[in-house]
C-alpha cells in the first residue's frame, strides 16, 4: 500500500483517538460539576448536564469506539401514534406489543439481525438498561421473555434477534414522548438521544402538538438525521399533509423524508397492509443494504452531537461559574456575620460593660472597696502596704468574682453567637442557594449544627480555661518577684480576678477609661496589680491575658462558623470548574474539527449504488423495482459480493446517489 495512504490512515486513527480522549475529559469534567446549589437556571442546567452525560454514555462514546457498528434507528412519537403497530407491520412479525392502555411500551424492544447480536448484547450502548434476551416463536409471531426483569418494573432493553431485519440495521421501539408517566418520557428522550436515526411517528390529530416539536427542533439544531411518519391518515387529508410539510420547513426539517401511512384495517396478525408500509420498508431496506449510506447517517448524526455537545458544555460551564459565585457569596455571609460577632465580643469585654452589675458587687465584697479606695487616694506606696497586709491576713475567697466574670462572659459570647447565627439564617433564607442548604439540612442544624446546651457547655469550658490561663500568668509573674512570694502565696486568685477586670477595662490599661463606677472598679484592680508587679508588668500581663481571651472565644466562633462553612464546602464546588469545562469544550471542538479533516483526507469515496438485496428485507419491499430476483431475495443472509441493481433505492435517491 502507498505510504501516503498508510500515513493518512495513521493520521485518521490518531485524530479519532484524540477525539475519544477529548470526549472522555468532557465526561469527567461534567461528572465533577454537580451544580448542587439552587438559583436561577440551576435546575435546567442540572437537567441539561444529566442529559449530556447520558448521551455521552448511551451514544457518543459507543459510536466513537465501534467502527462498523449497526445503525440504530429509534422509532419514537406521541401517545397513540401507532408506533408498535408500524414497527410490527414493517417487520412482518408481532415483535412489539401494541395495546389499548397507554403508555403501551414500558420496556423498549430492540430488533436486530441475529448476526448483529454481539453489538447489542453487552452494555455497549445504553449501558444503564438491563438486557433482557428474547426468543421469536415459530413464524415470528410472538416474543417470549427469558426472565422476568421487564415485568418486575426494572428498566430493561428487550433484545429481539430477527432474521428478517437487514444486517447492519436495528429498530428500537421507544416509549411515548408525551407519556403520562414521567419515567417513560425520560426513557423516550434517552433512547432518542442514543439514536443514529430517528423515525418519528405522529398522526393527523397530534402532528402540531408542542412536545414533539420541542424534540424535533432540538434534533434539527444539531443536524440529527431523522424521518417523519404521518400515521393513520384518512383519505382526503391532503391539507394535513401540506400543513405538516410547512411546519417541517419552518423548523429546518424540510429535507427530512416524510412518509404518509393511510388509515387501514389490520389483518389477522394485527399488521397494516403491505402497501401501507411499502415506502418505509423500502427506505429502511435500502439503508440497511448500503454501508456507505449507513456511514453517512451515523457520521452526520455523530458530528451534530459533537457540535451540540461543545456548546452545551459551555452552557454548563456558565452554570458552574454561577455556582462558584453563589458558594463564595454564602461563605462571605458567614464570615461577615462571625466577624461582627467577634467585634461585638471585643467591644463588650473592653468597654467597661463587664465591670458593672454582678461582677462589680462581687469584687467590692471581695476587696472591701471603700478601705482600698481611701488607701489609693493617699498614694500608691500606702496601697502597696495595704495589699501586702491584706493578703497576709489569709487567702480571701475570689470564687464568687470568678463565677460572676464567667457568667458575664458566657452571656456576652452566647448573645454574639446567636446574633451571628440568625444573621446567617436570615441571609441564607433570602438566597436560593442558601435556602436549599437549609432545607436539605434542617432550618437550624443547617447553620448551627449543635444545640444551645452544647454551645453553653463549650463556652463555659473555654472561659474556665481562660481563667486558668490568667491564674497561671499571675503565678508565673509572682514567682519572678521573690520579694513578694510570701504575700502572694495567699493572693493568686485575688490578683487573677484583678487582672481579669483590668482586661475588661481596656486592652492596654486604663488610658481613656471614663471616670465612674466601672472606671473606678478597673482603676482599683489596676492599682492592686501595680502595687504588686509594677506598671510595665501590668501592661504586659493585661495584653497577654486579653490575647488569650480573644483566642479562646475566637475559637468558639470559628468552630460555630465552620459548621455553616462546611455545609458549603461539602458540596465540593470548585472555583475553577467553569474554566475547566470551557477548556474541555475548546479541546473537544478542535479535536472534532481535526478528526473530520483527517476523515475526509483519509477516506474519500465515490458514491456507490445499493448492493443487491440478499436474504433479509423488510415487509412490503418491492424487490422487482430494486432489480433483485426472487432467487436472490431467498439467498442466505451472509453478505456476499454486491450485484448492480437496475434502479437505485429510495435512500440513494434521497442522498443524490444515482449510481
Amino acid at each position: 500500500m502507498p505510504d501516503g495512504d498508510e500515513g493518512s490512515r495513521d493520521a485518521a486513527a490518531h485524530a479519532r483517538g484524540r477525539l475519544i480522549s477529548a470526549v472522555d475529559v468532557v465526561r469527567g469534567r461534567l461528572s465533577a460539576a454537580t451544580l448542587p446549589l439552587e438559583g436561577t437556571g440551576a435546575a435546567e442546567a442540572r437537567a441539561r448536564r444529566h442529559d449530556i452525560l447520558a448521551q455521552i454514555d448511551d451514544y457518543l462514546l459507543p459510536r466513537l469506539r465501534s467502527d462498523g457498528a449497526p445503525l440504530l434507528v429509534v422509532v419514537g412519537g406521541s401517545t397513540g401514534a401507532g408506533k408498535s403497530t408500524l414497527v410490527n407491520s414493517v417487520l412482518g412479525a408481532a415483535l412489539t406489543t401494541p395495546g389499548v392502555l397507554r403508555p403501551t411500551t414500558r420496556s423498549p424492544v430492540l430488533v436486530h439481525h441475529p448476526a448483529d447480536a454481539p453489538w447489542f448484547a453487552p452494555e455497549r450502548i445504553l449501558p444503564t438498561l438491563t438486557r433482557v434476551h428474547t426468543t421469536v416463536a415459530a413464524g415470528g409471531s410472538s416474543v417470549a421473555e427469558r426472565d422476568g426483569t421487564a415485568a418486575s418494573g426494572v428498566r430493561a432493553l428487550r433484545l429481539a434477534p430477527f432474521a428478517g431485519m437487514p444486517p447492519g440495521l436495528a429498530l428500537l421501539d421507544a416509549p411515548d414522548i408525551d407519556s403520562v408517566e414521567v419515567a417513560n418520557r425520560e426513557l423516550a428522550a434517552q433512547l432518542l438521544a442514543a439514536a443514529d436515526l430517528w423515525l418519528f411517528v405522529t398522526t393527523g390529530a397530534r402532528y402540531a402538538d408542542a412536545v414533539p416539536w420541542e424534540l424535533l427542533r432540538a434534533a434539527a439544531a444539531r443536524h440529527a438525521q431523522l424521518a417523519l411518519v404521518l400515521d393513520r391518515v384518512d383519505a382526503g387529508s391532503d391539507a394535513v399533509v401540506a400543513d405538516l410539510r410547512r411546519m417541517m420547513v419552518e423548523h429546518d426539517l424540510g429535507d427530512a423524508p416524510l412518509f404518509v401511512v393511510p388509515e387501514a384495517g389490520l389483518d389477522a396478525d394485527g399488521l397494516l397492509p403491505e402497501a401501507a408500509v411499502a415506502d418505509i420498508s423500502g427506505w429502511l431496506t435500502d439503508l440497511g443494504g448500503s454501508a456507505d449510506a449507513r456511514d453517512d447517517v451515523a457520521l452526520a448524526t455523530r458530528d451534530g452531537v459533537l457540535t451540540d455537545l461543545a456548546e452545551a458544555v459551555r452552557g454548563v460551564a456558565a452554570a458552574a461559574d454561577g455556582q462558584a459565585a453563589s458558594a463564595a457569596r454564602l461563605r462571605q455571609i458567614v464570615e461577615a456575620a462571625y466577624a461582627e460577632a467577634s467585634s461585638q465580643i471585643a467591644t463588650a469585654t473592653t468597654d467597661g460593660a463587664m465591670l458593672r452589675g454582678e461582677v462589680l458587687t462581687r469584687w467590692q465584697d471581695f476587696v472591701g472597696a471603700s478601705t482600698f479606695m481611701r488607701s489609693i487616694e493617699r498614694g500608691v506606696s500606702r496601697a502597696r502596704d495595704a495589699v501586702v497586709s491584706f493578703f497576709r491576713g489569709g487567702e480571701p475567697d475570689a470564687k464568687p468574682v470568678e463565677l460572676a466574670i464567667a457568667s458575664g462572659l458566657e452571656a456576652i459570647t452566647i448573645d454574639a453567637m446567636e446574633t451571628a447565627r440568625e444573621r446567617v439564617r436570615s441571609a441564607w433564607r433570602s438566597d436560593p442557594a442558601g435556602a436549599g442548604i437549609l432545607v436539605d439540612a434542617g432550618a437550624t442544624a443547617g447553620v448551627t449544627g449543635v444545640s444551645t446546651a452544647d454551645v453553653r457547655s463549650a463556652i463555659a469550658e473555654q472561659i474556665r480555661a481562660w481563667q486558668g490561663d490568667v491564674l497561671a500568668i499571675v503565678q508565673e509573674q509572682g514567682a519572678d518577684r521573690r520579694g513578694l512570694a510570701r504575700g502572694l502565696s495567699f493572693g493568686v486568685n485575688g490578683l487573677g480576678v484583678a487582672l481579669m477586670l483590668v482586661v475588661f477595662g481596656s486592652t492596654g490599661g486604663l488610658t481613656g477609661i471614663e471616670v465612674g463606677v466601672a472606671g473606678g472598679t478597673a482603676l482599683l484592680a489596676q492599682k492592686v496589680l501595680e502595687a504588686v508587679f509594677g506598671d510595665d508588668a501590668v501592661r504586659r500581663l493585661t495584653a497577654e491575658a486579653s490575647e488569650r481571651l480573644t483566642r479562646r472565644l475566637g475559637s468558639l466562633l470559628d468552630a460555630d462558623a465552620s459548621i455553616a462553612l462546611t455545609a458549603v464546602t461539602a458540596l465540593a464546588l470548585s472555583e475553577s470548574a467553569g474554566d475547566e469545562l470551557r477548556d474541555a469544550a475548546e479541546e473537544l471542538s478542535r479535536a472534532s474539527a481535526d478528526e473530520r479533516r483527517a476523515r475526509v483526507v483519509n477516506a474519500p469515496r465515490a458514491a456507490s449504488p445499493v448492493p443487491a438485496l440478499r436474504g433479509a428485507h423488510l415487509r412490503g419491499v418491492d424487490l422487482a423495482a430494486r432489480g433483485v430476483s426472487a432467487e436472490a431475495s431467498d439467498a442466505p443472509t451472509t453478505p456476499g459480493p454486491a450485484e448492480e441493481p437496475r434502479k437505485p433505492g429510495f435512500w440513494q435517491r434521497l442522498l443524490g446517489r444515482q449510481g
